[in-house]
Protein backbone atom coordinates (compact mmCIF):
# COMPACT_ATOMS: atom_id res chain seq x y z
CA UNK A 1 0.00 0.00 0.00
CA UNK A 2 1.11 3.73 -0.71
CA UNK A 3 2.05 5.60 2.04
CA UNK A 4 0.83 9.22 2.03
CA UNK A 5 2.83 11.55 2.84
CA UNK A 6 1.79 14.49 5.40
CA UNK A 7 2.11 16.93 3.16
CA UNK A 8 -0.40 15.44 0.32
CA UNK A 9 -4.09 17.09 0.01
CA UNK A 10 -6.73 14.74 1.82
CA UNK A 11 -9.28 13.44 -0.46
CA UNK A 12 -13.39 14.18 -0.17
CA UNK A 13 -13.42 11.11 1.41
CA UNK A 14 -9.98 11.34 4.40
CA UNK A 15 -11.78 14.51 5.29
CA UNK A 16 -15.20 12.87 5.65
CA UNK A 17 -13.66 10.19 7.73
CA UNK A 18 -11.78 12.85 9.72
CA UNK A 19 -15.48 14.69 10.08
CA UNK A 20 -16.82 11.52 11.30
CA UNK A 21 -13.80 10.34 13.85
CA UNK A 22 -13.55 14.08 15.23
CA UNK A 23 -17.64 14.11 16.05
CA UNK A 24 -17.32 10.32 17.73
CA UNK A 25 -14.60 12.44 20.40
CA UNK A 26 -17.27 14.84 21.21
CA UNK A 27 -16.13 17.86 19.19
CA UNK A 28 -18.53 19.48 16.83
CA UNK A 29 -17.59 20.18 13.10
CA UNK A 30 -18.62 22.85 11.61
CA UNK A 31 -17.87 23.00 7.38
CA UNK A 32 -16.94 26.24 5.69
CA UNK A 33 -16.04 26.75 2.09
CA UNK A 34 -13.91 29.59 2.30
CA UNK A 35 -11.96 31.58 5.04
CA UNK A 36 -14.68 34.53 4.65
CA UNK A 37 -16.83 31.84 6.03
CA UNK A 38 -15.18 30.56 8.30
CA UNK A 39 -15.28 34.54 9.94
CA UNK A 40 -18.74 34.48 9.34
CA UNK A 41 -19.02 30.87 11.26
CA UNK A 42 -17.28 32.48 14.62
CA UNK A 43 -19.25 35.96 14.89
CA UNK A 44 -22.56 33.60 14.38
CA UNK A 45 -20.97 31.30 17.27
CA UNK A 46 -20.12 33.78 19.49
CA UNK A 47 -23.11 35.62 21.78
CA UNK A 48 -23.44 39.50 22.14
CA UNK A 49 -21.35 40.13 25.90
CA UNK A 50 -19.52 37.29 26.30
CA UNK A 51 -15.81 37.29 27.13
CA UNK A 52 -13.32 36.68 24.10
CA UNK A 53 -9.82 35.06 23.92
CA UNK A 54 -7.54 34.61 21.42
CA UNK A 55 -4.06 32.26 21.25
CA UNK A 56 -1.72 33.51 19.47
CA UNK A 57 -2.65 32.19 15.34
CA UNK A 58 -1.61 32.74 11.57
CA UNK A 59 -4.73 30.94 10.72
CA UNK A 60 -7.08 33.52 12.81
CA UNK A 61 -4.77 36.45 11.25
CA UNK A 62 -5.72 34.75 7.68
CA UNK A 63 -9.50 34.47 8.10
CA UNK A 64 -9.70 38.06 9.35
CA UNK A 65 -10.61 37.17 13.07
CA UNK A 66 -7.61 39.31 14.41
CA UNK A 67 -8.25 42.49 12.35
CA UNK A 68 -11.94 42.09 13.81
CA UNK A 69 -11.01 41.94 17.44
CA UNK A 70 -8.46 45.05 16.66
CA UNK A 71 -11.23 47.01 15.07
CA UNK A 72 -13.73 47.06 18.09
CA UNK A 73 -16.45 46.43 16.03
CA UNK A 74 -17.77 43.31 17.09
CA UNK A 75 -20.17 42.81 20.25
CA UNK A 76 -17.76 41.04 22.81
CA UNK A 77 -15.27 41.54 25.22
CA UNK A 78 -11.92 41.10 24.17
CA UNK A 79 -9.37 40.18 26.62
CA UNK A 80 -6.41 40.02 24.16
CA UNK A 81 -6.65 43.94 23.94
CA UNK A 82 -7.01 44.21 27.78
CA UNK A 83 -3.54 42.28 28.58
CA UNK A 84 -1.78 44.02 25.47
CA UNK A 85 -3.23 47.49 26.86
CA UNK A 86 -1.85 46.46 31.04
CA UNK A 87 1.90 47.62 30.96
CA UNK A 88 2.56 46.13 34.32
CA UNK A 89 4.77 42.88 33.87
CA UNK A 90 2.69 41.34 37.16
CA UNK A 91 -0.62 42.43 36.25
CA UNK A 92 -0.39 41.31 32.79
CA UNK A 93 0.37 37.93 33.75
CA UNK A 94 -2.52 37.84 35.98
CA UNK A 95 -4.61 38.90 33.08
CA UNK A 96 -3.14 36.31 31.09
CA UNK A 97 -4.24 33.54 33.39
CA UNK A 98 -7.38 34.76 33.55
CA UNK A 99 -8.21 35.06 30.22
CA UNK A 100 -7.64 31.04 30.18
CA UNK A 101 -10.89 31.26 31.46
CA UNK A 102 -12.83 33.15 28.86
CA UNK A 103 -16.43 31.93 27.83
CA UNK A 104 -14.86 31.46 24.48
CA UNK A 105 -11.28 30.62 23.55
CA UNK A 106 -10.11 30.82 20.46
CA UNK A 107 -6.93 29.42 18.10
CA UNK A 108 -6.11 26.71 15.79
CA UNK A 109 -4.72 23.51 15.95
CA UNK A 110 -1.16 22.09 13.97
CA UNK A 111 -2.47 18.76 12.91
CA UNK A 112 -5.77 16.80 12.45
CA UNK A 113 -5.33 13.07 12.70
CA UNK A 114 -8.39 10.96 10.39
CA UNK A 115 -9.02 9.05 13.04
CA UNK A 116 -10.26 11.61 14.88
CA UNK A 117 -7.17 12.77 17.49
CA UNK A 118 -6.36 16.23 17.20
CA UNK A 119 -2.60 18.24 18.21
CA UNK A 120 -1.77 20.96 19.12
CA UNK A 121 1.83 22.24 20.26
CA UNK A 122 3.22 25.80 22.45
CA UNK A 123 5.44 26.90 23.65
CA UNK A 124 4.32 28.70 26.44
CA UNK A 125 1.31 26.33 26.85
CA UNK A 126 -1.06 29.65 27.26
CA UNK A 127 -3.50 28.19 25.02
CA UNK A 128 -3.29 24.33 26.64
CA UNK A 129 -5.38 24.90 29.40
CA UNK A 130 -8.38 26.39 28.05
CA UNK A 131 -8.34 24.10 25.34
CA UNK A 132 -7.98 21.07 27.64
CA UNK A 133 -10.47 22.30 30.43
CA UNK A 134 -10.75 25.89 31.78
CA UNK A 135 -12.58 27.57 29.21
CA UNK A 136 -16.34 27.10 28.36
CA UNK A 137 -16.52 27.37 24.77
CA UNK A 138 -13.50 26.38 22.82
CA UNK A 139 -13.69 27.46 19.02
CA UNK A 140 -10.95 26.02 16.82
CA UNK A 141 -10.15 26.80 12.79
CA UNK A 142 -8.52 24.94 10.71
CA UNK A 143 -7.77 24.21 6.92
CA UNK A 144 -8.27 20.72 5.80
CA UNK A 145 -4.86 20.77 4.76
CA UNK A 146 -3.70 20.02 8.55
CA UNK A 147 -5.80 16.22 7.70
CA UNK A 148 -2.96 13.82 8.05
CA UNK A 149 -3.81 9.79 8.30
CA UNK A 150 -2.60 9.03 11.69
CA UNK A 151 -2.00 10.28 14.93
CA UNK A 152 1.76 9.53 14.22
CA UNK A 153 1.47 11.49 11.23
CA UNK A 154 -0.38 14.41 13.16
CA UNK A 155 3.24 14.45 15.36
CA UNK A 156 5.62 14.11 12.46
CA UNK A 157 3.71 17.12 10.92
CA UNK A 158 3.87 19.31 14.27
CA UNK A 159 7.60 18.60 14.48
CA UNK A 160 9.37 18.93 10.46
CA UNK A 161 6.13 21.08 8.99
CA UNK A 162 4.50 23.76 11.59
CA UNK A 163 8.09 24.25 14.01
CA UNK A 164 10.37 25.21 11.17
CA UNK A 165 8.16 27.63 9.87
CA UNK A 166 7.07 28.89 13.23
CA UNK A 167 10.61 29.23 13.97
CA UNK A 168 11.12 31.02 10.89
CA UNK A 169 9.07 33.80 11.43
CA UNK A 170 9.88 34.50 14.90
CA UNK A 171 13.86 34.64 13.71
CA UNK A 172 12.10 37.15 10.80
CA UNK A 173 10.03 39.11 13.72
CA UNK A 174 12.92 39.17 16.49
CA UNK A 175 16.20 38.34 15.10
CA UNK A 176 18.28 34.89 14.50
CA UNK A 177 18.83 34.89 18.53
CA UNK A 178 15.25 34.20 18.64
CA UNK A 179 12.87 31.12 17.23
CA UNK A 180 10.40 28.74 18.25
CA UNK A 181 10.48 25.58 20.26
CA UNK A 182 7.79 22.90 21.34
CA UNK A 183 7.33 23.83 24.81
CA UNK A 184 3.64 21.48 25.55
CA UNK A 185 1.85 19.56 23.61
CA UNK A 186 -1.50 18.48 23.81
CA UNK A 187 -3.02 15.51 21.75
CA UNK A 188 -6.89 16.27 22.30
CA UNK A 189 -8.73 12.50 22.49
CA UNK A 190 -11.38 13.32 23.48
CA UNK A 191 -13.98 15.47 25.31
CA UNK A 192 -15.54 14.37 28.41
CA UNK A 193 -19.36 15.20 28.27
CA UNK A 194 -19.93 15.75 32.12
CA UNK A 195 -17.80 19.06 31.71
CA UNK A 196 -20.81 20.63 29.71
CA UNK A 197 -18.54 22.32 27.66
CA UNK A 198 -18.58 23.11 23.72
CA UNK A 199 -15.63 22.11 21.49
CA UNK A 200 -15.99 23.16 17.99
CA UNK A 201 -13.94 22.76 14.95
CA UNK A 202 -14.25 25.18 11.71
CA UNK A 203 -13.10 22.98 9.26
CA UNK A 204 -12.41 25.68 6.11
CA UNK A 205 -11.83 23.43 2.77
CA UNK A 206 -9.12 25.54 1.52
CA UNK A 207 -5.94 25.76 3.09
CA UNK A 208 -5.31 28.26 5.56
CA UNK A 209 -2.69 28.61 8.06
CA UNK A 210 0.72 26.58 8.18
Amino acid sequence: MKTMSIASPPTPQRIANAVKAIESRGVTVIPAQTKQAALSAIVNLIPAGSTVMTGASLTLREIGLDELLKSGKHPWRNLKAEIVAEKDPSKQARLRKEGTLADYFLGSVHAIAETGEIVVASATGSQIAPYAFSSSHVLWVAGVQKIVPTLQDALQRVREQVLPHEDQRMKKAFGENSGSFIGKLLIFEREAPYLQRSVTLVLVQEAVGD
